[in-house]
């Protein structure tokens, strides 16, 4: 067990962390990040990337996130392979955090990057097929899916934007929806079934995801009374997000959803030095790009901060002389 004093913790990677990890190393505070369960974020079980600026050609998921994680590196991070577990914001700034392993962590400021995950429906096939038909982000790899047929599972706005988004990729969509009625805001809904391109299938669940001679995704199994199959090249599962937040229960002030509040259009919550970003606090965009530039406010909000607190020391020791 050991105690580390850092400018900057940084709790999770992925492309917030890694990318606050690096604008601190460069600003000469010497981040930590404990990278958590998955270092590397949702990034490391995603196959092909196009969407992510810099790349002319797709790139790996896992390869993108070993870049980053090497740029943080050799900028001056250190990388932990760890994970918080007690973390006391009371007091002000230092903060204090303790690892699975017993050791403590002393941090000016705090960099919350813990991310969210996917909600899965647990049928067979589901995960075996990741990468091949199967996705909870339609925003990332609907375009790998352009002419073909497609299925969104899920009744709420997240499927239903997903299906309409889905329908600049493809004229066959299909909504599969538990329930005899959607959950999502009217507006959606109107706009869905205004559309020629999407079909629903009603009170349906999915008993499985089935693999054809080429192990990708092939067909459907739906269960209702009876059984059926449905044949798609493609199938989003859009049941929700689980923002990795349990650590900040009662220290934070985060919404319904359990997403981390910060005030509007910064990485700052309520706690001063503490900020959050990417997936952990934006439940609309869900990019890696999008949480790549919480990262870097983050960290120049944070060196901000604490060129603001040495300046009233200076003020302080001054009036004291």
């Amino acid at each position: 067990m050991a105690t580390h004093r850092t400018k900057m913790l940084i709790i999770g990677s992925g492309p917030a962390g890694y990318s606050a990890a690096i604008y601190a190393a460069r600003a000469m505070l010497e981040p930590i990040v404990v990278q958590g369960l998955q270092p590397g974020g949702q990034l490391t079980i995603t196959t092909d990337v196009e969407n992510y600026p810099g790349y002319r050609d797709v790139v790996q998921g896992p390869w993108l996130m070993e870049e980053m994680k090497a740029q943080a590196e050799h900028v001056g991070t250190r990388m932990m392979y760890d994970i918080i577990t007690e973390v006391d914001l009371d007091g002000g700034s230092p903060y204090r955090a303790v690892a699975d392993s017993g050791d403590e962590y002393i941090a000016d400021t705090i960099v919350i990057a813990t991310g969210a995950q996917a909600k899965w429906l647990g049928a067979p096939g589901e995960q075996e097929l990741g990468g091949k038909g199967v996705s909870a982000c339609a925003t990332c790899d609907g375009f790998f899916y352009r002419g073909k047929k497609v299925a969104v599972i899920g009744g709420g706005n997240t499927a239903v934007e997903e299906a309409l988004y889905l329908t600049n990729h493809s004229d066959d969509v299909t909504l599969i929806h538990r329930r005899d009625e959607l959950r999502a805001e009217m507006i959606l809904q109107d706009r869905l079934f205004k559309s020629p391109k999407i079909s629903t299938q009603w009170n349906k669940t999915v008993k499985s995801f089935e693999a054809g001679e080429n192990g990708a995704l092939h067909h459907l199994v739906l269960e209702d009374t009876e059984t059926s199959t449905l044949e798609v090249d493609g199938a989003f599962v859009a049941i929700g997000h689980a923002p990795a937040t349990e650590l900040f229960k009662g220290k934070l002030a985060m919404d319904e959803s359990g997403y981390l509040d910060v005030e509007p259009g910064t990485p700052k919550t309520a706690i001063p030095g503490v900020f959050a970003a990417g997936d952990v606090t934006d439940h609309v965009y869900r990019q890696a790009v999008t949480a790549a530039g919480m990262g870097c406010m983050a960290a120049l909000d944070a060196e901000r901060y604490l060129a603001a607190r040495e300046d009233e020391a200076e003020v302080t020791a001054e009036a004291a002389e």
